[in-house]
């Protein structure tokens, strides 16, 4: 189950990344017809005012979906089939309704993918293409990090909870980064890299939005690096500690790349860099903020407290 969720949280981030290239790549009415490529056919061919490599980029992230779907049949099906180590056998609820986030999720993107086509790549559509996919990311995470935390911590309730503060403020950093992807939609929107040289842009400052964009990316900033360091200095599970340091590690990376490109006039290759990178914080940020709900063994060297936590009992294997 864990790592069929895994495999999930992969293949959303392989179809975000590869869905980014398809628009910094100038190929976004590669084919300009949907379900079908083209009126005139239904897998890549030559159109007018399109090279044959465009369509090719288009339709190649389109066939993508085709494995993606399976990926996320098969989670479905592990997660309704799955029973944890409980007394009664039941199934879990929530594991069932985040599995089948992820089949629900490609569906309503393929609708969304062929609105954004059909309206000629529509910057609003666009953007809410790209939020939906982070949404579909954000529940494989969920799924991965509870699967994870089921395996992990067979007798939570011994353990004390983490700190309600940092819970908190784990929290505010969801909400902002969530913000934060939703302006940068705008700012690819509002660019010279909106898709295709012919489409409408939102009628925005790009200068403005993107000011307003790295504001936000400060902001983030200051959370994270608050979050870190309580979390750090709080005796918390050393995943929590760790999770907290890539997240830290990623948001400086991000912001880094973001000025660079900034000040080389956007760069495709380096645009598309920036977005991919967007997903792997977005990933970053939610891996601590459920880390930080799983109540694992806390680190008793830093915080001098004794903390016992029964191991499970394994059962001889029947051979």
């Amino acid at each position: 189950m864990r790592r069929l969720a895994l495999a999930g949280v992969i293949a959303d981030t392989v179809i975000m990344s590869t869905g980014a290239a398809v628009r910094l790549s100038a190929s976004g009415l590669g084919c300009p017809a949907w379900p079908q490529c083209s009126a005139a056919d239904i897998v890549a061919s030559k159109n007018a005012g399109q090279t044959l490599l465009n369509t090719w980029i288009e339709f190649g992230n389109r066939l993508l979906n085709f494995p993606l779907v399976v990926i996320a049949g098969l989670i479905f099906i592990a997660a309704w089939r799955f029973r944890p180590e409980a007394p009664d056998g039941k199934r879990r609820r929530d594991l069932v309704w985040l599995g089948a986030a992820q089949p629900l999720g490609v569906v309503a993107q393929a609708v969304i993918g062929g609105i954004v086509v059909l309206t000629k790549l529509n910057p609003a559509t666009v953007s809410v293409h790209f939020l939906v996919s982070a949404a579909v990311v954000a529940a494989a995470v969920a799924l991965h990090m509870r699967c994870a935390a089921i395996a992990g911590t067979p007798a939570v309730s011994e353990t004390p909870a983490m700190r309600r503060d940092l819970q908190v403020l784990s929290a505010a950093l969801v909400a902002v980064t969530c913000v934060m992807l939703a302006a940068g939609t705008v700012v690819t929107g509002t660019g010279p890299l909106a898709g295709d040289a012919g489409v409408p842009r939102y009628k925005l400052p790009l200068e403005g939005v993107t000011q307003l964009h790295a504001d936000i990316g400060w902001l983030m900033a200051g959370l994270a690096v608050a979050l870190v360091l309580g979390v750090r200095l709080s005796g918390a599970p050393r995943r929590a500690v760790r999770a907290g340091w890539i997240m830290l590690a990623a948001l400086g990376s991000q912001g880094v790349i973001g000025y660079i490109q900034y000040f080389t006039h956007l760069p495709a290759g380096l645009v598309w860099v920036h977005v991919t990178g967007s997903v792997l914080v977005w990933i970053a940020v939610l891996r601590l903020f459920f880390a930080l709900r799983d109540r694992g063994p806390v680190d008793t060297a830093r915080t001098g407290t004794a903390v016992t936590v029964p191991t499970r009992q394994r059962e001889p294997l029947d051979l």
